[in-house]
């Protein structure tokens, strides 16, 4: 089923998967969305989704973890195999080893139910500023050239941890490290203020483009991810304040 929202302008409406085998939830998720101005398609189990997301090539999708046919977490493994595209979970597990996996497979951000359309919508919105963010205007060439001669951006390091803002790659001890668009904005924002203890609401604002406070569990769980790829000691915990980065050698 696919709703076509009306956005009163001659863009072309976003479009967004909502994969949820509750139908009132569906129903109410992709009503909410079309009058927010979505393209909105829908699937209620894990082959359909993956066919929907394969076919339709929404722009985000929201996506439930518990489904029939095989959950949400292996839909977002083969979605993400087939094409990067945000993935936002709904989960009515509190769970942090679920969320984990979620972020692991390449999931943006989650909801956890029960959840107010309000926050779904800001949150999707969200996630959708940060990838529609354009690349930093080129610096001028020293030499008064044009600034499309501009030098390439130089990799970030830290220790034997490189980062490519350019490439979005990472490559630690000279092997690549896989991480998630989310995951890599982040640690580009730790990088860049290496040497400053960063709060949550920051970081949330920073790299999520929220506005408020509402999602220090989702910095939380991602801090953990990266941690889980990248080892514990490089990101540092200050109780009651935030992140910093730690300055390996």
């Amino acid at each position: 089923m696919t709703h076509h929202g009306n956005r009163g302008t001659d863009a072309p409406a976003q479009r967004v998967l909502v994969v949820e085998d509750e139908p009132t939830i569906a129903r109410a998720v992709a009503d909410r969305l079309a009058a927010e101005g979505f393209a909105v398609a829908t699937a209620a189990d894990g082959p359909a989704a993956v066919e929907r997301a394969r076919d339709w090539r929404p722009d985000l999708i929201v996506l439930d973890v518990m489904l029939p046919g095989f959950d949400g977490l292996e839909v977002c493994r083969r979605v993400q195999a087939d094409r990067p595209v945000p993935v936002l979970m709904l989960t009515a597990r509190d769970d942090e080893t679920d969320l984990l996996v979620g972020l692991g497979v390449g999931a943006d951000d989650y909801v956890t139910k029960p959840f107010s359309m309000r926050e779904l919508v800001a949150r999707i919105r969200a996630v959708l500023r940060r990838v529609e963010r354009p690349a930093p205007e080129p610096e001028p060439r020293g030499d008064g050239g044009p600034a499309g001669g501009a030098r390439r951006a130089e990799p970030l390091r830290v220790g034997d941890l490189e980062i490519d803002p350019e490439a979005r790659r990472v490559r630690r001890d000279g092997r690549e490290v896989h991480l998630t668009p989310i995951e890599f904005d982040l640690l580009a924002c730790l990088v860049r203020n290496r040497g400053t203890v960063l709060t949550r609401a920051v970081l949330l604002e920073q790299v999520w483009d929220w506005t408020d406070a509402s999602g220090t569990r989702v910095v939380d769980s991602h801090v953990k991810a990266l941690r889980r790829k990248l080892g514990q000691g490089l990101i540092r915990t200050v109780h009651g304040v935030g992140y910093g980065l730690e300055d390996a050698t």
